[in-house]
């Protein structure tokens, strides 16, 4: 019992790796606004790029992408220290190497979830995407370096963050069921992949109806309107 309560804690710090709310942080620092009623109202880097600018963008961007990271690396380290622990009976019929894969799999959707549904901002969040990115170059540097540059070709096309942000999930998934990779981490980007393509529904219908910002725009729409 001791072993699977400690298993469920070390699920809550990766979601606690998560859940830390990089962009609300640097809008109430910086500027001493709640971004989330500002722009698109979400915490991720590209809001915070039409709010605050480049720089802060930048910076909320690395720390979530090392947020996922975190959680990923908290993962291997946690479950094999308590595997050793002499005061925790680990159970017989699942070893080390059998649990570690699923314990990392379930890590990742619980850093994702905390990005996207932070406890801190009463369960609101981001996008997720970032964040999947630092799971992704945590677990299979591979799948995530190849997600990474399927984001920048097509943001170099498109200039829209979600249409890159949701091609990168789509290769992701592809890439980690084209490579040999263990099953966990198959379901945990086929199931985190879908999860940051549905935090995009909105996204989505602004795509369909022809309406999605192009980077850049918005911040130049909303000088526009504040000076209006």
């Amino acid at each position: 019992m001791v072993f699977w309560i400690a298993s469920v804690a070390g699920l809550a710090a990766a979601y606690l790796f998560g859940s830390t709310p990089t962009g609300y942080l640097a809008g109430k620092l910086l500027k001493g606004i709640d971004i989330r009623q500002h722009g698109s109202r979400s915490t991720g880097a590209t809001n915070v790029l039409r709010t605050l600018g480049k720089w802060p963008a930048l910076a909320v961007l690395l720390v979530d992408v090392l947020k996922g990271a975190a959680a990923i690396a908290f993962a291997r380290w946690f479950y094999p220290w308590l595997y050793a622990l002499p005061s925790v009976t680990p159970p017989t019929t699942v070893d080390l190497q059998t649990l570690l894969p699923w314990a990392v799999c379930l890590a990742g959707l619980a850093a994702l979830l905390g990005h996207g549904r932070s406890i801190w901002l009463n369960f609101t969040g981001g996008k997720s995407a970032a964040t999947g990115l630092g799971v992704l170059l945590a677990m299979s540097w591979p799948v995530g370096l190849g997600a990474a540059l399927v984001f920048g070709v097509v943001l170099a096309i498109s200039r829209i963050v979600s249409l890159s942000s949701m091609s990168a999930a789509f290769a992701a998934i592809a890439l980690v069921c084209a490579f040999e990779q263990p099953l966990p981490y198959r379901l945990l980007v086929v199931a985190g992949g879908l999860y940051v393509i549905a935090r995009h529904r909105a996204n989505i219908q602004r795509l369909l109806a022809g309406t999605e910002p192009r980077l850049g725009s918005g911040r130049r729409e909303s000088n526009a309107t504040s000076q209006t």
